[in-house]
């Protein structure tokens, strides 16, 4: 393209027009538009004039800058009306399109008066009228006006009026009409309807430059508002990606804005404030910034409701900013321009319409989105509930019933009980208590230490004695003891426990302390070994540390023994008993015996949950389902990793909801349910990010639920979550591998997504990655498929690098099948070069028939056939459209040559390769026609439909192939 400044011809100013038209949305591209139009008044022709005001026109209806496009319209009505002869049938065709955009405009830009808006409107039905136009395009446009204005009623009128009009080349795409219409209905409070109409433009059936970019942030509320709350996540994954590069969307931006807000999203939201800052000041369209600083108060009204009032929000540039006094600004902001229409308009009807979107109340309280939003806020504090006036709850809490519930909660084993027990703590005075009441508080908060609690374990133990409860000290002495196990000190631990275990024994054998007591001694030194064989396992590996394996076998052997008998009598020793078939599960584990840890573990699971104590049951059953799927047996894997998640609902920390969740994913994507797979997955990463560790485990569980989402083909939604994770995978917590993976499956999506240079990018990342793997099928793999997208993505000399590189690779690995590819597609890359690309060509297929020949391997005839059917389509679309009849006859003969030679190798492969023999056949045909060999062509066509003379009529290629082949025979019988 010319550099402006230096003088172009006509075809170089379109070429220029069109490059531009294809550059980003905004400024710049508009700031080009201006000069081109100043390249075009030079050469003093009176369409390239109304061309590159017609592209100005264009550019700055989809930027930022619509006010602008007034001035290009009206120099090109004026030029219409003194001379419509300068206007070509596409312009003039134009000139009437855009009035659309004019009439619609205007209603948009406050400062523009009604009178003008409807003189206009008016305009455009007149000169429709007299070009022959339907007034379905006026009708569309003056409900656009009337519902802007708040003339409801005329708006329905119009509506009525415009679908009842004859379509025409005039009116509005399909996808765009049944944007407005669906709009409409969903206004009207038909949210269903809505979402029924958009469905044609939702599933890709009408598509445009910015449908369904619009569509989808429509549908976000109505989908909220019924309910589909998966739906309206998909759309927004989908359509943020869309509307994100297009600068003149700023209407659809605040939905997706306005959706974060409404959905416990607030961070998300505040990042896609702080992704477009020009958004919060650009001008020239007021109605779209109106609706952006509505949506950006409700947001920030939110936060400082949430008690985030101060935090640093993103805003207008040249200032910081809080949540609170963006909200204020924002908020006077948008009614200022509000009261500016209505002023216009002579209504209240924008200015209600604004307070109503500021003021709306969240929809859903938290819907996970499943990608990574950086915490540019606190965590939300929650308002306290307003004070009781109640006189009994001023008086404070009833001790004795706090001690009530603290022990009901004990006897019952809840996890709640330690928060009941620092509850009485809080409430009461130490004289207020007895001994036992201390002992137990000691116990209990013991316990919520973990380890730092040997102490005031010891504490309890000595209150206990005070107390006269000698079997409930040793217990609190045991538990002492397994604490200091967990800190390490198992030797130090297993001393500890030694005499309480003995002294405990005899006092049971003496009827000095109960079942439930030695219990609890027992399960405390059991702990202990198997605290032991955990240590030794790590540090001599799984199924070492026999002495210490056979000690802990005993030990829950012996407390299995005491507990079972009096199972049915006793929560806790019941609790004690379904524990040790659990241990015994956990050490058939470390001696390899995984089909006997998996029964036990599983009687040891529904003992606890007969018991009413499923919480118990949740770790052991999370351990099952690891076992379960090293055994191959999914359905049982997926059984205990659904009952853990059944079981932990109320009691786990946000961790270990993330830890179950992406391990029941893991199981139904190994079995290839990816839409509940995704479900999990998607739980896991927001567990994660509630449990602070989104950059491990939720960037896992982002990973993997991109990878489930692309295996459904959601291509959009899988890029947003594979992008979101890709910062927070690292080597050295989740391994090379995975990183590698994430890219490969970006490039995946996107090449499906028609991003073909970013698709490059992702694989030749993966690439590089790859490229110190000892194995390196991986790295030759990802340099091909980087290839293919450079070529896709005309980066033709970046292309032919990468492809040269696999070759390379595949030369390497042995891997003929990959060569003789890579050689092929240099080949195409090659004849798309001026000057000698035909002749490269020829030496690249050349080189991989030679490879395909030279291994004269029978699997390589299939690939010998691809090559030569391959290398005739490539010579015989090498005619140059300037070539003598001479020189395209002698290439036809060449890709002739080629074809007969594939149709021969086909024909060798006998049924399997059916479809390509016919394919060949007529290829060769066509060519033998173009050759003047009618009989030979003809000949062709009846063997391919003899080929499938019985062939089924469902099978697309065999109807496909049989009308090609009466086509070519109704071609040779026109020439004979």
């Amino acid at each position: 393209m010319s550099r402006t400044g230096e003088n172009m011809d006509f075809d170089a100013l379109r070429r220029a027009m069109q490059e531009n038209y294809e550059q980003p949305e905004g400024p710049a591209r508009n700031a080009r538009a201006e000069l081109l139009l100043a390249e075009a008044e030079k050469l003093n022709i009176p369409l390239a004039v109304i061309e590159a005001l017609g592209h100005q026109l264009k550019v700055y209806n989809y930027s930022s800058e619509k006010d602008r496009m007034f001035v290009p319209f009206a120099r090109l009505l004026r030029m219409w009306d003194e001379r419509p002869e300068d206007f070509d049938e596409y312009e003039t065709h134009s000139l009437h399109w855009v009035f659309k955009w004019v009439s619609s405009g205007m209603v948009g830009q406050p400062h523009v008066p009604l009178a003008s808006i409807e003189k206009w409107l008016g305009e455009m039905e007149h000169r429709y009228r007299l070009a022959g136009h339907s007034e379905r395009a006026v009708r569309s446009t003056e409900f656009t006006v009337a519902r802007s204005i708040g003339d409801l009623a005329r708006a329905e009128r119009a509506y009525t009026a415009w679908l009842a009009a004859d379509r025409d080349s005039m009116a509005d795409c399909h996808a765009c009409e049944l944007h407005d219409q669906g709009w409409w209905r969903a206004e009207q409070g038909s949210e269903a309807e809505a979402l029924e109409l958009w469905r044609p433009v939702l599933e890709g059936e009408y598509t445009c430059a910015h449908e369904p970019h619009a569509v989808l942030a429509s549908s976000l509320l109505p989908l909220l508002r019924l309910g589909r709350l998966d739906e309206a996540r998909a759309h927004h994954l989908r359509g943020f990606r869309l509307v994100r590069p297009m600068e003149s969307m700023r209407g659809a931006y605040a939905d997706h804005v306005e959706f974060c807000a409404l959905t416990g999203n607030e961070a998300r939201a505040l990042e896609l404030l702080a992704e477009r800052p020009a958004y919060f000041t650009d001008a020239g369209e007021p109605r779209s910034r109106m609706d952006f600083l509505a949506v950006v108060a409700l947001l920030t009204d939110r936060l400082t409701s949430l008690g985030l009032g101060a935090q640093t929000v993103p805003g207008p540039a040249g200032r910081t900013w809080t949540a609170a006094e963006l909200a204020a600004h924002a908020r006077v902001e948008a009614l200022s321009l509000a009261g500016r229409f209505d002023e216009r308009n002579g209504t209240a009807y924008v200015s209600g319409r604004v307070r109503e979107r500021m003021d709306q109340s969240p929809l859903v309280e938290r819907l996970p989105l499943g990608i990574r939003a950086t915490p540019t806020v606190a965590a939300p504090v929650r308002p306290a509930p307003a004070p009781s006036t109640d006189a009994t709850a001023d008086a404070g809490p009833d001790l004795a019933a706090l001690l009530a519930e603290a022990r009901r909660l004990s006897a019952a084993l809840h996890p709640d009980s330690v928060a009941a027990w620092a509850a009485v703590a809080e409430a009461a005075d130490d004289e207020d208590l007895t001994p036992r009441d201390r002992a137990e508080l000691a116990d209990h908060e013991a316990m919520g230490l973990g380890p730092e609690g040997v102490e005031l374990f010891a504490r309890a133990a000595e209150l206990y004695e005070t107390a006269g409860d000698p079997g409930e000290a040793l217990a609190a002495r045991a538990r002492g003891a397994y604490v200091l196990a967990l800190s390490g000190r198992t030797r130090e631990a297993l001393a500890a426990v030694s005499e309480p275990y003995e002294r405990v024994l005899a006092l049971y054998a003496e009827g000095g302390t109960g079942v439930q007591q030695a219990a609890s001694v027992l399960v405390g030194r059991a702990r202990i070994l198997l605290q032991r064989v955990h240590e030794a396992a790590e540090t001599n590996g799984a199924g070492d540390g026999t002495e210490a394996l056979a000690a802990a076998e005993t030990a829950a052997r012996e407390l299995l023994a005491l507990a079972e008998p009096e199972a049915g009598n006793n929560v806790l020793v019941a609790s004690r008993a379904a524990e040790a078939q659990a241990m015994l599960g956990e050490l058939a584990a470390h001696a390899g015996d995984a089909e006997r840890a998996a029964e036990l573990l599983t009687r040891g699971s529904e003992a606890f949950v007969a018991a009413g104590l499923p919480w118990f049951a949740v770790e052991y059953e999370a351990r099952l389902t690891g076992i379960a799927r090293h055994l191959g047996d999914a359905e049982a894997a997926e059984r205990a990793a659904r009952a853990a998640l059944e079981h932990g609902a109320d009691f786990l920390e946000p961790t270990g909801h993330a830890q179950l969740h992406l391990q029941l994913a893991e199981i139904l994507g190994a079995t290839g349910q990816f839409g509940p797979a995704a479900d999990h997955a998607l739980e896991a990463s927001h567990w994660a990010d509630e449990g602070g560790e989104g950059p491990t485990l939720g960037a896992w569980a982002r990973h993997q639920l991109g990878g489930f989402l692309l295996r459904q083909g959601r291509w959009a939604e899988a890029a947003e979550v594979l992008e979101s994770a890709l910062p927070e995978l690292s080597a050295q917590t989740h391994g090379d591998g995975a990183i590698v993976q994430t890219h490969w499956w970006l490039g995946d999506c996107l090449t499906e997504l028609g991003e073909h240079r970013e698709a490059a990018e992702h694989w030749l990342q993966a690439a590089e990655i790859a490229r110190h793997w000892p194995e390196q099928h991986d790295h030759a793999m990802l340099a091909h498929l980087a290839a293919e997208a450079l070529g896709h993505a005309e980066l033709l000399p970046e292309a032919e690098q990468a492809y040269a590189r696999a070759g390379d690779l595949w030369r390497s690995l042995g891997n003929v099948h990959g060569l003789i590819r890579s050689l092929r597609a240099r080949a195409w890359l090659a004849v798309r070069e001026e000057g000698s690309g035909l002749d490269t060509a020829r030496e690249l297929m050349g080189e991989a028939v030679r490879v395909c020949e030279d291994e004269a391997r029978e699997q390589l005839v299939a690939e010998l056939a691809q090559t030569h059917r391959q290398f005739g389509d490539l010579v015989a679309r090498s005619a140059p459209d300037d070539a003598d009849d001479e020189a395209i006859y002698a290439l036809f003969e060449e890709a002739l040559a080629h074809v007969t030679l594939a149709v021969a190798g086909f024909l060798s492969l006998g049924e399997d390769a059916l479809h390509s023999r016919t394919g060949a056949q007529l290829a060769a045909g066509w060519l033998e026609a173009d050759l003047e060999h009618p009989g030979w062509a003809a000949a062709r066509a009846r063997e391919v439909l003899a080929a499938y003379a019985e062939g089924d009529g469902s099978d697309e290629t065999v109807v496909a192939r049989r009308a090609e082949a009466e086509r070519l025979l109704r071609a040779t019988e026109s020439t004979a």
